[in-house]
């Protein structure tokens, strides 16, 4: 059985650590610490030195006592968003959630501290079980640079489960988008906006007809479009002369995302030149999609272990990335089970405690089936 004690305690001190994007060295050295304890041989990437980060993705390995089964990959990111900083967690009527104006950090904690409590019980219960990998990647907010960077060659599993997932155990994402990064820069002319605007040519405004010009938000059932930010001008006085804008597009159809995308930059460089400006158009495909069906056998596998704890099974899609993004494009079959978190991102974040527990049960009976499982 699940120590929920020592689960609820771990939970509270891992909310405590800040863990900024690019910023987890230290929750990084207490995870190794903790991951040594448990006798797995450890590691660390050197993926954070790619993107300007301070801190790799660890990665540890349990030897298993069932040499035919697969070998499973446990993995949850450790980076948090902001504000993150002197997190104090508090529980009330059962609901975990922050004191103070920051995040709670359930995103992806509540992955984090159900993970080595499976880890314990499966020694201390002396559960049979096949080789385990774990992975607790860095800088998985703002576009899965750890898992995009990760050292490939340290990655052994045959399957697994990223812990990453808005919606109670029992939740099995099946398919999740790509997206494509768009920063554009629109250069116009600058002059006098009072003795001589029409000298002038306002990046600004010809960003403005632009994205008039767009369909953004909800394009279909798959397919999101969104300007993040725009930044541009120096004074009122002044016609801008430059403008950077910085958009998005995701898509579980990989052909309708480079659509979308393409018809996004074609707007940009269509309205510059009808006005006399230029656009730079710089796009960054930041991860690809993945789809898995009811039959994949992550998929069957997690539903016959949410059963087996006593939890309701539901299958859905996403609009979001995780690490799985790039876990099924390297070649290892993984789906992403929820939590428990709730509003993540937002100072309102919580879980219930009890989906703590729920989610630690739901992952021993996982280690449990994929033992009973013979590599394909």
């Amino acid at each position: 059985m699940v120590n929920r004690e020592r689960l609820l305690a771990e939970f509270f001190e891992l909310i405590k650590i800040d863990s900024p994007t690019k910023n987890e060295r230290q929750i990084a050295d207490i995870l190794k610490s903790r991951l040594v304890g448990l006798g797995m041989e450890v590691t660390e990437d050197e993926a954070g030195q790619k993107f300007g980060g301070n801190c790799g993705n660890v990665f540890a390995y349990l030897q298993g006592n069932l040499p035919k089964a697969p070998v499973i990959l446990l993995s949850a990111h450790m980076d948090t968003v902001d504000p993150c900083l002197n997190i104090e967690p508090i529980i009330k009527d059962g609901i975990i959630s922050s004191v103070g104006a920051t995040i709670l950090g359930a995103d992806d904690k509540s992955g984090i501290a159900p993970i080595l409590e499976v880890l314990r019980m499966i020694q201390e219960q002396n559960i049979p079980h096949g080789d385990i990998q774990v992975i607790f990647s860095v800088a998985e907010e703002g576009g899965l640079n750890g898992a995009k960077y990760l050292d490939r060659t340290l990655l052994k599993a045959d399957l697994g489960f990223v812990m990453d997932c808005v919606g109670g155990p029992g939740e099995i994402i099946l398919a999740a988008p790509g997206q494509d990064r768009i920063n554009v820069v629109i250069k116009g002319r600058s002059a006098h906006a009072g003795f001589a605007p029409e000298e002038g040519i306002s990046s600004i405004v010809v960003a403005a007809k632009a994205i008039a010009g767009m369909t953004t938000g909800r394009i279909d059932e798959e397919t999101t479009a969104n300007i993040g930010t725009i930044e541009g001008g120096r004074a009122t006085n002044i016609v801008p002369d430059e403008v950077v804008i910085a958009c998005e597009a995701r898509c579980r159809d990989l052909t309708k995302l480079e659509i979308q995308t393409n018809r996004m930059c074609n707007t940009f460089q269509r309205c510059a030149e009808e006005m006399g400006a230029a656009a730079e158009i710089e796009v960054i495909r930041l991860y690809e999609p993945f789809t898995l069906t009811d039959e994949s056998q992550v998929v069957v596998i997690a539903s016959q272990a949410a059963k087996s704890a006593g939890l309701k099974v539901v299958t859905g899609v996403t609009g979001g990335g995780s690490d799985a993004n790039y876990y099924n494009r390297y070649g290892v079959p993984c789906a992403v089970l929820g939590t428990g978190m709730q509003k993540p991102h937002t100072t309102e974040e919580s879980i219930k405690e009890e989906d703590l527990y729920r989610t630690a049960d739901l992952l021993i009976e996982i280690i449990k089936i994929v033992g009973t499982t013979e590599k394909s």
